[in-house]
């Protein structure tokens, strides 16, 4: 397993006032500046596979503040893990280079995403063979 996906881990973040209040903040409780937040919610997302790209520069921390959903990272070598996350103070990061799958998603699912790097399409790898391309070359540096 190359570099990047050794450091993606799980994360939990501390609960405050008898477990009802998470606070989550950054380069402390995530490794990064937070620059942007964005969620993924709604009974649309049942059944539908979100992400499916790898970013650049990004990185991502990512965290059910309700119901569930999965996250399944693969390597250029197709080497497949998947992570569940279902508590609200459980969730996982996600270094640049690092090919990423959101699905598995119940009706009731808020999934927060924070990430260190304002959006800009032009780094993102949407193509599979594209980013096994992209890492191959990483790897021959």
């Amino acid at each position: 397993m190359n570099e990047y996906y050794a450091g993606v881990k799980m994360l939990t973040f501390p609960k405050m006032n008898n477990g009802g209040f998470i606070e989550v903040e950054g380069l402390k409780d995530v490794p990064f500046e937070i620059k942007r937040i964005f969620y993924i919610f709604g009974k649309g997302n049942v059944g539908t596979v979100r992400g499916k790209h790898s970013n650049r520069k990004s990185e991502f921390v990512l965290y059910n503040i309700k119901g569930k959903s999965k996250v399944k990272t693969i390597d250029e070598d197709r080497n497949e893990v998947v992570y569940e996350l279902n508590e609200p103070n459980q969730g996982i990061y996600l270094p640049k280079m690092v090919w990423k799958e959101m699905y598995d998603f119940t009706e009731d699912s808020v999934l927060m995403v924070l990430t260190n790097e304002y959006y800009d399409s032009g780094e993102y790898i949407r193509n599979f063979d594209d980013f096994v391309t992209e890492m191959k070359k990483l790897g021959e540096k």
